[in-house]
């Protein structure tokens, strides 16, 4: 299966979201999801077969398959990735998508998307479908055009999916260099020239970017959050706030209440 159709004239309801990691008991997967659409965006290399058709994972690659369907995936190792299984009502006019497809430089907002979505679930759910339905709109909406050819380098989208997957944890350029698949210094110029930024600078702000969302929409204290954003040191948190944002943690929740 190389295509399928799916309609968006109304919210999916969304079952589970999250952060799949597999790839460490078994280096294989099969299963089948006889009700439940399956939405990934992947942050690593395997290879994915549905109803008999591979298709290659890329870092930064998103993936829709319809309920019913036989998956079989091929890690090569420790595998994680973004995921939402939902019920999609098929009302509406339908859209015919590609099974896999870059997400281009629609890769940090469709991230963006789940995680917020992953934030508001369970205790919001109608925040939750609003967020995929944003992503399944935006995943609806690619085309060769934009996640191909204008799309940015393939090891520049790689890096910035292997970010956004681990922005809790340490990052240094190097890694982030052998994870898309090129030198330190490769990545550095690429990156800039991409991006129009350097890759410590861009950690900067999608890390601060996620502690804002989740000071604003969660009700993680302010520790969590820093420790899930990369910056444990609550000192170094809090001057990085009112750095960037304006204002301490704890202004920046109270803003919105």
């Amino acid at each position: 299966m190389r295509e399928t159709v799916v309609h968006l004239g109304e919210p999916p309801d969304v079952v589970n979201v999250g952060v799949g990691v597999h790839g460490v008991a078994s280096p294989t997967d099969v299963f089948r999801l006889p009700e439940l659409w399956q939405l990934h965006l992947y942050q690593y290399e395997a290879e994915l077969t549905v109803d008999g058709t591979a298709h290659a994972i890329r870092p930064g690659r998103v993936s829709l398959v319809p309920p019913g369907t036989t998956v079989r995936y091929r890690y090569q190792g420790r595998s994680e990735h973004l995921y939402a299984h939902l019920c999609i009502a098929q009302a509406g006019p339908s859209r015919t998508v590609p099974v896999m497809q870059d997400a281009g430089p629609e890769l940090p907002l469709l991230a963006g998307l789940l995680l917020h979505a992953m934030t508001a679930a369970p205790e919001n759910p109608e925040h939750t479908r609003a967020e995929i339905w944003t992503a399944l709109w935006r995943v609806a909406q690619l085309t060769p055009a934009t996640t191909t050819s204008s799309g940015p380098h393939p090891a520049v989208s790689a890096a910035i999916a292997h970010i956004e997957a681990r922005l809790a944890a340490p990052l240094t350029i190097p890694e982030i260099a052998r994870a898309a698949g090129v030198s330190h210094n490769h990545l550095t110029r690429l990156f800039r020239t991409e991006t129009g930024t350097t890759v410590v600078a861009y950690i900067r702000r999608r890390r601060l970017e996620r502690a804002h969302h989740l000071l604003r929409a969660s009700t993680l204290s302010i520790p969590a959050v820093a420790a899930s954003v990369g910056i444990p040191d609550l000192q170094a948190f809090n001057k990085a706030c009112r750095r960037e944002l304006g204002a301490s943690p704890r202004g920046l929740r109270g803003a919105t209440s």
